[in-house]
Parts: C-alpha cells; structure tokens; sequence
C-alpha cells in the first residue's frame, strides 16, 4: 500500500528535527580549547576547522554522484551514523589527530544532507513540492531554535558545562539515525531509476542517466540570468558558512574572559528565528526582481560587509551578537529570493542538480578563501579579528561588483529603449 505525502513528509520532518537537536554546537569552540582536549586556540583554528571544510567539499562529490543512485534513504541512514562517530569521538577522545579524523565523519554528515532535502521530491507527486519543501525546512529551523535554547539554559543555569552538552547532542542523533530506518524506501529517482528505464540495462539505463544529467546541466547554465543568481548564491553561501563556522572564535577573542556567561546558544535562536522570518518575508514580496534583482543583491552584500567589518573591530560582545544575527537575517532574506529565481527558469527535475552544483562552487569558493586568510603554512594565518575584516570585504566586494552590474543593465536598457524609440519615429 502507498503511504500518503503527508506520512512520508513527515516521518522525514521528524528525522530532520531530531538531528538539528545539537545544543553544544553553539558552544562547541570553547569546548575544544577548554580542559577537556589537548589542542591549542591556533590548531583548532588553522588545522581543525579547515580539515571540516576540505572534508566537506571532497565528500560533497562523491554523495553528490551517488544519491539518486543509492535512492536516498541509505544516505540518511548513513548521515545519521556519521554523526553518532563525530560525537562519540568529541566525547571519547582527546588528541589532535582524533579531530583531524571525526572532521572527515563530519564532512560526511553535512555531506549527506543532500540526500535529506532531494529525498522528498523523488517520494512525492510534484503537485505536493511546495508543501513538502515548507514542512523539511520548518523542522530543520524548528530543530535549530530549540536546540540553541536549550544550550543555552543549560549552560546558563550550570545545568551542564560544554563537555556534558554532548551527551544531548549524542543521544538526539542516536534517535534519528533509529527513525531513519522506517522512511519509506524510494522505488524510483530523477535519473538512474526512472520508471522508462526499468527495463534497460545498466550500461544504457547509466548513459541515459548521464545524459539526462548533461540536459538539464546545459538547461539549467545557458541562461545568463539564472547564471548570474548562481554566481551570487554560491559566493553569498560561502561568506556566510565561513562567517558561521569562524564566528565564536571571533566572539571567544572579543570575550577574552573564560569565566564570562556566553549567549552562543540564544544568539544562534534568535538567527534561527529571524532567518525563518526573512525567508518567509521574501516569499509573499511581489516584486519583479528582473529589474531590482540586482539592487537588493548588492545593498544586502553591503550591509553585510559593513557589519563585519565592525564586528572584526568591536570591543563588545553585544555588538558583534546583532551584528551577527542581522548578517544572518539578511543572508537568509536574500537566498531565498535567490533559490526562487533560479527554480523559476530550470527544470522541475533538476533541483538537486542544479543546487548541488551550486553548492559545491560555494564550498570551493570557501575552501579556496580559508587556505588564503587562515592555514598558516600557506596563507596569511590571520587571526580572528583580522578574518573578519577579510570577510568584511569580501562581502563589500561582492556588492560592489553587483553595483557595477546594475548600473550596467540600467544604462544598456535606457540605449536600448532610446534605441527602439528612434527607429519608431524613423518609421
């Protein structure tokens, strides 16, 4: 018997929920420097975090190729069971080395997400997309929300220290990766296991899936406006991944005082919250983003760039908090007007395709970014502060070129209306 979208989307929902249920994240920097583990402020920063990121990108490849081969659940599963190893290690070990291994479980934990957010679209009837989409994204925001507040309370009240919030951590992922295993199995995919190939062979039904794969790539890339979105949404993601993942660094430098009340967990809630808000704002705006597409892009990037640029250089925590939650409000805004435009002009069926791409140029963009301003032994190995006055301009930057852009449409439509008017007259 088929189950409904509804028992499938949320069977899912739950699985999301359960995962995002991680409350020592926000705290999860100072529990690497603290007295728990034998690593240093500068190994953390230029050898531990790096690692996450490069490991991400190269699983990012192969999850990507071999998703809707695997027909999605196996991937969950396997995400899940990543987790359990990355913090069972955080618990259980204490050495630089056993970071630098969990970072690659790690890599392959975000990795996988991939197969967590296309799973649904090759589950459901189209007709059910959008309710679908809306249902796995409010169980990830509602997920994150709680779990930051939590964190928090715990913390605050010295329910917990950060070592102990690992346990939470620990156990919600256990919960997840045993809900994985009822999602319903997925009998056909996007590409290798269409309902037309089933009688083919593996050479053909592989050469079909490809060359579908090239269609929808040449589709998706030989417009120039959902090229140009593209080119923004992979840089803006990148900026914001890496402002997220080197921010308590930052925020632990600003503090200094290891005995000061953090509010990681809160401030990282309140992002949460206002990201939903944004993203929500952004769907009912009736705007022809065609003609402002450009304005906003460029107004936002800046905004965002002056933003770091005081939190690099500002001596209150409180400062570089809102300075935080706004650039993360304001990312959230503009990626979802970006990921809109973009679905508006691909193929249904090449979403994940598509956004996979896209994905992967942002976490090249990113790793390219963290070899140049934070591995010592090749870049600069620049300190927090100094970070984030890159990350500050890089943003300003990015602005500034989609500034540029603008004003260049502008005038190249004025000659072009001048133009036609001209050639009307003349007739």
């Amino acid at each position: 018997m088929e189950i409904s979208w509804f028992l499938v989307s949320l069977l899912l929902c739950a699985f999301g929920f359960l995962k995002e249920i991680r409350p020592s994240e926000p705290f999860i920097y100072e529990f690497l420097i603290g007295p728990w583990r034998n690593v240093t402020d500068k190994q953390v920063n230029q050898q531990v975090y790096p690692a996450g990121i490069y490991s991400y990108l190269a699983l990012l490849v192969v999850v990507f190729l071999i998703t809707d081969l695997a027909r999605y659940k196996p991937l969950i599963i396997f995400s899940g069971l990543s987790g359990i190893i990355v913090w069972s290690m955080l618990l259980w070990t204490t050495s630089l080395r056993d970071l630098l291994i969990l970072e690659v479980f790690y890599g392959s934990f975000m990795a996988c997400e991939v197969a967590y957010y296309t799973y649904i679209y090759a589950k459901v009837d189209r007709h059910y997309y959008q309710q679908v989409t809306s249902h796995t994204r409010a169980a990830i925001l509602g997920g994150r929300a709680i779990s930051g507040i939590l964190g928090q309370l715990l913390v605050s009240f010295d329910v917990m220290d950060f070592r102990q919030l690992n346990y939470i951590t620990l156990g919600a992922l256990i919960a997840a990766t045993f809900w994985s295993f009822f999602l319903p199995p997925v009998k056909k995919s996007i590409y290798f296991h269409q309902e037309t190939t089933l009688l083919l062979s593996k050479t053909k039904k592989t050469r079909q899936a490809f060359s579908t794969m090239l269609q929808h790539f040449k589709h998706g890339y030989s417009n120039a406006y959902t090229v140009k979105w593209s080119i923004w949404w992979s840089l803006a993601t990148c900026g914001f991944v890496q402002v997220q993942t080197y921010m308590q660094p930052l925020w632990s430098t600003i503090v200094g005082d290891q005995e000061y009340t953090r509010y990681n967990g809160v401030v990282e809630a309140v992002l949460t919250l206002m990201g939903f808000l944004g993203a929500l704002i952004a769907g009912f705006l009736r705007v022809n983003w065609i003609n402002w597409g450009e304005i906003v892009l460029s107004c936002c990037s800046l905004i965002q760039g002056a933003l770091m640029v005081v939190s690099s250089q500002t001596d209150r925590i409180m400062v570089s908090y809102i300075c935080y939650v706004v650039f993360g409000a304001l990312f959230h805004f503009v990626i979802t007007i970006a990921s809109s435009e973009i679905a508006k002009f691909i193929k249904e069926d090449s979403y994940g395709l598509i956004f996979g791409i896209n994905t992967f140029a942002a976490l090249s963009f990113q790793a390219i970014l963290t070899v140049i301003v934070v591995t010592g032994n090749i870049g600069f190995g620049l300190q927090s502060r100094g970070q984030f006055l890159v990350y500050g301009g890089y943003h300003l930057v990015l602005g500034l070129i989609f500034i540029i852009m603008a004003i260049y449409n502008r005038i190249r439509s004025a000659k072009s209306q001048v133009t036609k008017s001209n050639a009307l007259d003349a007739s």
